[in-house]
Order: structure tokens, then sequence, then C-alpha cells
């Protein structure tokens, strides 16, 4: 379950990238999540308990949905929009690392090691190894290196919505919780990104509108899949998030494959490998403790 929803999300950058061609980051990002929580409604089973639940676990909800969807998605997609979608999967691919600081400081059963230290540590130097031409190449390339950031605060604004999550394993079901997050989180974006980007309407190609529709599909699936791991109590955050490794490997690869502006080159090959490498040794350590 945990590979499905990596794949899924693997697919995002491309789509990310051709949506934004048409119309704005935020407005983007507020229209796709709005339609993936209005897509899992179909699911619900008993509507009386499914207000009883959001009764019951509305401050849960409300966390959630702005750790998990508002800031997450508000600094993500104006990141992807500075950035290529193949750079933008490699940071991205680094969510694991961040999921587990965040773990460590928040649960009481998820701490950090020095071996998993260590393994975050090379993480990061393969962030600092794609950031630094980033930084040096003029007005564009600090453009980029802003990117960059954007999606460093995300990836930690993801690991605090995982937490949350996991603390509550016990009070909502993830369907609920995947579909009130997601489509409050989307409406707030969407009134958000009235007041600080101009509105493109709504008349676009079909280009847009097939990005739009896998965007929300994926989202749906990918996060129902998600919270239903995490609130699994064997499961902890910080291992769970080991399989993101996935992520910046399928996700640069398909930007590459499909969008005709980007290619490969040596630095963010370096990058992907050194945060690949050090997610899988971080995978080993835990899998010995």
């Amino acid at each position: 379950m945990a590979i499905i929803a990596c794949l899924l999300w693997s697919t995002a950058f491309v789509a990310i990238k051709i949506g934004l061609k048409y119309t704005t980051p935020i407005q983007f990002a507020g229209l796709r999540f709005f339609f993936s929580g209005l897509m899992l409604l179909p699911l619900i089973k008993s509507w009386p308990q499914f207000l009883q639940s959001i009764r019951k676990n509305f401050r849960l909800i409300i966390k959630v949905s702005a750790f998990q969807t508002f800031i997450l998605y508000a600094l993500f997609y104006w990141g992807v929009d500075l950035l290529e979608g193949s750079l933008a999967a490699i940071i991205i691919g680094s969510q694991p690392l961040f999921a587990a600081l965040i773990a460590h400081l928040m649960m009481h059963n998820d701490k950090m090691s020095l071996g998993k230290m260590l393994t975050i540590s090379t993480g990061i130097a393969g962030i600092v190894l794609i950031a630094l031409p980033k930084g040096i190449s003029g007005p564009d390339g600090w453009s980029g290196l802003l990117g960059i950031g954007l999606l460093i605060l995300a990836n930690i604004a993801s690991g605090i919505g995982n937490v949350f999550v996991s603390k509550n394993r016990n009070s909502i079901s993830p369907i609920t919780l995947s579909a009130v997050q997601m489509t409050l989180g989307g409406l707030i974006l969407f009134i958000f990104s009235l007041f600080v980007e101009p509105f493109s309407g709504f008349v676009f190609p079909s280009e847009y509108y097939a990005a739009l529709s896998w965007l929300s599909f994926l989202s749906a699936a990918a996060f129902s899949l998600w919270f239903f791991l995490l609130q699994k109590p064997e499961i902890k955050v910080s291992n769970l998030n080991i399989y993101k490794f996935i992520i910046p490997v399928f996700g640069a690869t398909l930007s590459w494959i499909i969008l005709p502006d980007e290619s490969p080159n040596l630095i963010s090959i370096s990058g992907m490998l050194i945060i690949g490498v050090s997610v899988i040794l971080y995978g080993f350590i835990t899998a010995r403790n």
C-alpha cells in the first residue's frame, strides 16, 4: 500500500507542471484538493456517523488540513513553480529525512539514533549539492534557491501533519479524515489564492483538465492509503516515510521523459543518488533496531 501511494505521488510532478502552464499555483492546488476530497464522499457508508465523526474530531481535522494540505501545498506549488519538475521531485524525495526529525521531536516512541542522524545528514548533503549551483548563477539561480527552500519547508509541514494523524489513530477513519481535510484545505487554498494571485478563470484546454483530474484522483487515493497506514499502531511515522524514496526516482524520470524542456544532469543525478542512499541506509538501520 505504501509503494502504491508513492508511485501515485511520483506522477504528480509532471501533471503539476502541465497545469501550471495555464493557471496560478495556489489556485491550481486549491481546485485539486477540493475535488480530491469530493471524490471520496461517495465512499462514505453512514452519513450520520460521518457527521458525528467530524464534530468529535474537528480540531484534529483543522490541524491536519492546515499542515497536510494548506501549508504543505501552498509552499509545494510555489516551490514547484520556481523549479524544474525533476529537481522538485528530488527535493520532495527528501521528505523521509524530515519526517524522521519531526517524529523524533514530537513522538516519544520514534526517537532518533546516531545512525539515523548520520543518514539524515547525508541526505541533507544531497540537498545542499543540488542547491548550491542555484544560489550562485544570478537572479534566476536565486529564484531556484527560493524554490528549494519552499519545498524544504513543505517537507517539514508534511512531517508535522503525519505526526498528527499517527497520534490520533483511533479517533477517525482514514477515508473521513482524508475527505474532509482535503475538501476544507482545498477550499481555503482557493480562497487564499484570490487574494495573492490573479484569478485566471476556468476556461482552459483539455490538457489542463486532464492534469487536474489525475491530480485529484491520485491525491484521494494516495492520502487515503497513507492515512490508513499511519493509523496502524505498529507503524511508526519515520519508518513508513522511508518508502518515499521511490518518489524522486520515478518523479524525476517521468519529468525527463515527458516534459520537453527537462533533461538529467550530473548534479541532479548525484543529489538524487545521495538522498536515495541515505534513505535506504536509514531503512536498514531501522530494521536492525
